[in-house]
């Protein structure tokens, strides 16, 4: 295995209960491991099972003991490292204010609509631009509106799923 830090995207299906993201978050601390992006959501309420997409990165030694010790978790169902797979799909949903005048606003509306951002909120003084992509798209989108007048940015983290018809525990038994 090469020893390259690589990005990675982990999904993992676990009981929508009290303290269970805390004790996934809290594998991640105790060990050292960073969290680049974390998303989670209630995605079954019959089942009362959630999603937890994690961005990291490390070696592909360490990502595979990271998704190893999620395994061990009590809450955990499914654990599966999207990137690793195969091709996935991951977008993310971004907030950016810009607080700007005269030129740099014209600019501003010609760059968010070469990127498909849509103003969502306008006052003479500034815009909130919604964007949904990829986290290296919604980053370029940040680096070009910062000279504009950048003030704020709000991130949900990276949603991801498979391509094509596999899924990781949709009629699986739980783990």
């Amino acid at each position: 295995m090469s020893e390259t830090i690589q990005q990675s995207v982990i999904s993992i299906l676990i009981e929508n209960e009290s303290g269970a993201l805390a004790r996934v978050v809290g594998l991640f601390s105790g060990r050292g491991y960073n969290i680049e992006s974390l998303t989670v959501a209630l995605i079954d309420a019959q089942r009362g099972l959630s999603r937890i997409t994690i961005l990291t990165s490390g070696t592909p030694m360490v990502i595979q003991q990271i998704k190893a010790q999620i395994k061990r978790l009590i809450p955990v169902h499914a654990v599966c490292g999207l990137t690793e797979e195969g091709p996935y799909v991951g977008r993310e949903l971004a907030l950016v204010k810009i607080v700007s005048h005269g030129e740099d606003r014209t600019e501003g509306l010609r760059i968010a609509e070469a990127f498909r951002a849509r103003p969502i909120d306008m006052t003479v003084e500034s815009f909130v631009f919604e964007l949904t992509g990829s986290p290296t798209k919604i980053d370029a989108f940040i680096d070009l509106m910062r000279p504009l007048g950048l003030a704020e940015v709000s991130r949900t983290g990276i949603a991801a799923i498979g391509r094509g018809p596999k899924t990781f525990y949709m009629n699986e038994e739980p783990v």
